[in-house]
């Protein structure tokens, strides 16, 4: 008898479990249902365009919409049109609410008429604002009364190598392009059309839209603006720093330049180092070392007597002096040496770099 009931106990027991088990197992499915009904789209409730969505990490989303595509025609007989064209694209980026818009200087360099695409489809006329061509940054202002989305200026005096970055731009066909990557190394830079920065990026990966393209940083703030691309592929691409721009962005916003800082002489002279030293590659036709007798394929040898080691050496010279002041330059060409006296000038003064 008792084993009887120890029997029956069990069956009781495992009887009273499986209850349970249903009532719970109904419990969910009434639970998932309400859920369901929940998230699921009423009739008329708008349902969201997949085309919307981005697969950009967010630090790039919070910049999108104020990066802008910027088309550029210049005067086919201003100075700029030979070597840069006379009908030009480029990026920018809003980064204030009356709708100034912050780009590469070569883009505008000349520009006669600049047309902004947004990125909800707008086209809107823009002007010119003035140029930095010290610093390689230009500024144009949407015309009308917006509203303009605006995207954050960030500090990039704290941005160091390995730092996560993404570069956002505008294609050719108008499409968004943007990639995340990272600050490759942080130095001084020199270029060959008299242009040094004593601190800039060296970004990758690649970005097909990199003339003007934004550089934002793990927050999406501003911290550079993308100017050339380097090398050999995998290409890299060297940055101008924001903290280059923010100083003299009210003067030239007002001005169209940054007056209060010294002038740099200018001659018209491109050049390249090479094993032979730094040798002129080209020349400006509207420069005033055209005039003056250089050739392509002199070597630079002296500035005023000093001897010249690199093109960095010979920028920090020739900046040294005055727009109008001789500078006397000795040049190797074939066996012999040449001295050349030119006057440089003030190249605010031959390109258009602000608006008419």
């Amino acid at each position: 008898m008792m084993a009887g009931r120890g029997e029956t106990t069990v069956r009781d027991g495992h009887a009273v479990l499986r209850r349970i088990a249903l009532l719970v197992l109904l419990l969910l499915v009434v639970q998932g249902s309400w859920l369901w009904a929940q998230a699921a789209p009423r009739e008329n409730e708008p349902r969201l365009d997949p085309r919307q969505l981005s697969a950009q990490p967010s630090y790039i989303q919070r910049v999108e919409a104020a990066i802008v595509g910027l088309s550029v025609e210049v005067p086919p007989d201003r100075p700029s049109a030979r070597t840069l064209g006379a009908e030009r694209f480029g990026s920018g980026v809003i980064f204030d609410a009356a709708g100034h818009v912050l780009t590469v200087s070569y883009v505008l360099l000349d520009a006669e008429r600049i047309e902004a695409t947004l990125r909800d489809g707008r086209k809107v006329p823009a002007r010119l604002v003035g140029l930095d061509l010290e610093v390689g940054v230009g500024v144009v202002k949407l015309e009308g009364a917006g509203p303009w989305p605006t995207a954050a200026l960030g500090d990039s005096t704290v941005v160091k190598p390995g730092d996560v970055v993404g570069m956002v731009g505008v294609s050719g066909d108008g499409r968004l392009s943007a990639t995340p990557g990272r600050v490759e190394a942080v130095r001084s830079f020199s270029a060959a059309w008299e242009y040094m920065l004593d601190r800039a990026f060296v970004v990758s990966p690649h970005n097909p839209s990199f003339g003007g393209a934004t550089l934002v940083d793990a927050t999406g703030a501003v911290i550079g603006v993308t100017s050339l691309r380097l090398g050999d592929a995998p290409y890299m691409h060297m940055v101008i720093p924001i903290e280059q721009f923010v100083p003299g962005k009210d003067e030239l916003i007002s001005k169209g330049r940054v007056m209060s800082r010294r002038v740099r002489p200018w001659l018209g002279l491109y050049t390249v180092s090479s094993e032979d030293g730094l040798v002129v590659s080209g020349l400006s036709p509207v420069g005033p070392a055209r005039s003056a007798g250089f050739r392509p394929g002199d070597v630079i040898v002296r500035l005023n007597g000093e001897k010249v080691g690199s093109q960095e050496e010979f920028y920090r010279r020739l900046w040294q002096g005055g727009v109008g002041q001789e500078v006397q330059v000795v040049v190797q060409r074939q066996r012999g040496f040449e001295s050349i006296t030119v006057k440089p000038a003030d190249r605010y003064r031959i390109f258009r770099t602000i608006g008419q």
